[in-house]
């Protein structure tokens, strides 16, 4: 098993030797080191870390007696977050940049946690409280069972020092400062770097195969796990509106009897499936449909209340011809889109099958999801 530090840095690189130190001693091999950071941060790495003259990085290799080779760590493992045009960015200041941050994030964790043959160490330690939050989520997100979450806790005295990057085998003086700002000098074998796991949930092997093909947004992957329960289609004649998924729709007297009629339709077809949504079995035909007329009209007086049918259109709802349907089915899925959006056209609209004259109307939604209150 191939083990990488998978870590965010921002000023302080040498939180990257304070990391490594701390694995080793709890003999913890790391076979390849990734960053991700700031145009800033890179160049303090390889300034301070990866010089080839005095870098602390090869400096801790070289005395706890490491071979170099043996850790895939060099300025191409260094991963600097960008912006929408291709340019590193400074710093971590806005919600674009903390965008494009969690951005780089998800990918680089999803590419490295592709591999089963390694195992991840995230280090949240470094960068911006953003920074480490960002690199967590990601771990949660795609983080497997052999991968880890760890922070590194430092001796307060020696984590703000520029010079300390990680404890000599031979315990040196350096300079340090109280809380006064007055200087002071300490040994480094009084310095002490603990290694911190933290525990995680991962979600990774709820997601479908599809959602593991490339990196997503979280929101992506957090909504595929919510199951929704089915929600009821309620016909209020009495108060002349649908209700579904928590929202309501006033609808014209003349178009909720229709509607309520097919809902009716649906809701005492005797055939007894799980789902109705491929059944046609309560479908009708327009000279079934003409035959019904007076259970429609009836719907209908129920709706309008105290008008007098006398003053009523008789061509209307009240004596539908084929002309007059299509209209009124036309404008209740408007209405239904209007109301509850284009994606409850597909079991709530007034649907056909069938070639003319042949041509029969329903509604798909299951009838076990429907309630008619008077």
């Amino acid at each position: 098993m191939k083990n990488i530090l998978l870590a965010v840095v921002g000023l302080s690189p040498q939180v990257i030797t304070e990391t490594i130190f701390a694995l080793h001693q709890q003999r913890r091999s790391v076979d390849a080191i990734q960053i991700i950071t700031t145009r800033q941060g890179k160049e303090k790495i390889n300034a301070h870390l990866l010089s080839p003259i005095d870098g602390k990085y090869y400096q801790y290799l070289t005395e706890y007696e490491i071979d170099p080779a043996s850790i895939d760590f060099g300025f191409g493992n260094i991963h600097v977050i960008k912006d929408s045009n291709g340019i590193e960015i400074d710093d971590i200041d806005g919600e674009d940049e903390n965008e494009w941050l969690l951005r780089k994030c998800l990918e680089l964790t999803f590419t490295l946690t592709n591999d089963p043959n390694t195992a991840v160490f995230f280090s949240v330690a470094g960068g911006r409280k953003t920074m480490s939050t960002c690199l967590m989520l990601a771990a949660q997100l795609y983080g497997r069972a052999q991968d880890r979450v760890y922070h590194v806790l430092v001796s307060p005295e020696f984590e703000s020092n520029r010079n300390f990057y990680y404890p000599p085998r031979k315990s040196v003086p350096i300079k340090l400062r109280d809380k006064n700002g007055q200087p002071y000098v300490k040994e480094t074998r009084y310095a002490t770097i603990t290694l911190v796991p933290i525990p995680f949930i991962s979600i990774r092997e709820q997601l479908s195969d599809t959602l593991l093909k490339e990196p997503k947004d979280p929101a992506t992957l957090m909504l595929s796990l919510v199951k929704e329960e089915p929600y009821q289609l309620i016909v209020d004649l009495a108060n002349s509106k649908l209700t579904y998924k928590n929202l309501e729709l006033d609808m014209m007297p003349a178009r909720l009897a229709l509607y309520a009629f097919f809902a009716l339709q649906k809701k005492n077809c005797k055939k007894e499936l799980t789902s109705c949504r491929e059944c046609t079995e309560c479908f009708l035909d327009m000279q079934e449909i003409f035959a019904q007329q007076d259970e429609i009209t009836e719907l209908y007086r129920k709706i309008a209340g105290n008008r007098e049918f006398c003053e009523m259109s008789q061509s209307g709802i009240l004596g539908l011809s084929q002309e007059n349907f299509n209209s009124y089915k036309a404008k209740i899925r408007k209405d239904l889109e209007r109301g509850f959006g284009l994606y409850a056209h597909g079991e709530l609209a007034i649907d056909s099958v069938g070639t003319r004259p042949d041509t029969r109307y329903g509604i798909r939604i299951d009838k076990d999801r429907i309630r008619i209150t008077f």
